[in-house]
């Protein structure tokens, strides 16, 4: 385990890695067959494989689908892990613990709170972000911290910025702030905070040769791969009830892609 995450803390000490994000073991397995050096989880993907909402999904949940990835998987896993589902500095550390014995090898602290539909302050986001960072550092994880004021209407760049240098300050290996999509605000983020920055891959937004010229030194998916599939789920039933035919088979996955990613 220690190993795995040396290798995970080291993608982040130069050039840009791609982290995408399987919603359940299989698509982990697929993705580490084509050579990505990493996995994170997605909070939006696994909440709709149990057929749940996006923050819908318990503790206990999370836990067990990291444990499972983790031992099908040979690369590092990097858990979104919410605002590690609560609300005391206490209880912030035994989410990490948990994680760690279900074998992350990095987690990420958001600063929204679903139960209030805030954002939370500064100050209170800070010390949670510290409690995080505390009880990662005995077990050798990386944390990663989020601002998510872009993604619930708050644009105000400066103050992104702050926030993420109080979280760097705070502990954090990496900081991230989903939604960000404009090259100027992407390069301003990379050059104001001195430490590694990951950034959300977005539809219409820079491709990741982009986002490497600007210094990201991370790019992950969130849940676009399972939307993905999802939409083609979604199509393929709509194209079987609706005419009969079976088209869709012609562009699903080879037989032999599986073999090669399920048996090791």
């Amino acid at each position: 385990m220690t190993n795995v995450r040396e290798r995970f803390r080291a993608l982040h000490q130069a050039g840009t890695f791609i982290l995408p994000n399987p919603w359940d073991t299989g698509s982990g397995l697929l993705l580490e067959s084509y050579g990505f050096p990493a996995l994170a989880t997605t909070s939006s993907g696994l909440a709709a494989s149990l057929g749940k909402l996006d923050q819908e999904v318990t503790r206990d949940e999370l836990v067990a689908h990291v444990a499972a990835l983790t031992a099908a998987v040979r690369i590092p896993v990097n858990v979104d892990a919410e605002r590690c589902f609560a609300d005391t500095a206490d209880g912030i550390a035994e989410t990490v613990d948990l994680l760690a014995e279900a074998g992350a090898a990095g987690i990420s602290i958001e600063d929204y709170d679903p139960a209030t539909d805030r954002i939370e302050s500064l100050e209170v986001s800070a010390e949670r972000v510290a409690a995080a960072a505390s009880a990662a550092a005995r077990h050798g994880i990386v944390l990663t911290a989020r601002a998510e004021n872009f993604l619930y209407g708050n644009t105000d760049l400066d103050e992104t910025i702050d926030r993420l240098r109080a979280y760097r300050d705070a502990g954090a290996d990496v900081v991230y702030a989903p939604g960000l999509r404009e090259r100027d605000d992407i390069g301003r983020v990379v050059e104001s905070v001195n430490a590694p920055v990951n950034v959300l891959a977005v539809a219409g937004g820079l491709s990741v040769p982009q986002l490497t010229e600007l210094g990201v030194r991370r790019v992950s998916i969130g849940g676009g791969l399972a939307w993905a599939a999802y939409g083609a789920l979604r199509d393929a039933a709509r194209e079987l009830l609706d005419s009969g035919t079976t088209t869709f088979k012609a562009r699903g996955i080879a037989e032999e892609d599986l073999e090669k990613a399920f048996r090791r």
